[in-house]
């Protein structure tokens, strides 16, 4: 993580200067590239904090080490149910949800209740039936 803190923090710092010569260059007056630009500096300075504070937890990573193994970053990895239609339900709502918000905003209130409830599904899909912990 070390190495992609330093990897956004140079690109954040980078497009910090390349972006007001931007506003420069185009007299302030083209708003969709200036204020794009020091958006994304923005974003990859916080990537930059993040994975600075991150790496201070967890100081140790198997990818840091130049003479690791490949099975040194063996095991797991996190938790997924392949049988789980939740992110299914989810997914189509929030498409379902956007197209709304591009052509009417009353199919995104019709769409919002139903991401709730998938929502609401994906947490709580361990806590009933054969599978409850």
């Amino acid at each position: 993580m070390k190495l992609l803190a330093k990897i956004f923090g140079l690109i954040g710092v980078f497009l910090i200067p390349v972006g007001i010569v931007y506003g420069f260059m185009t007299h302030f007056k083209e708003w969709a590239g200036f204020p794009a630009i020091l958006a994304t500096a923005v974003m990859c300075l916080f990537l930059w904090w993040f994975l600075g504070f991150t790496d201070k937890m967890h100081p140790d990573q198997p990818y840091e080490n130049l003479d690791g193994e490949i099975s040194d970053a063996a095991g797991a990895y996190g938790f997924y149910s392949p049988w789980s239609w939740w992110p299914l339900a989810l997914g189509t709502v929030a498409a379902i949800a956007v197209v709304g918000i591009a052509i009417a905003p009353w199919v995104t209130l019709l769409a919002i209740p139903v991401a709730l409830a998938a929502l609401v599904g994906w947490v709580y899909e361990y806590n009933r039936g054969n599978h409850a912990h």
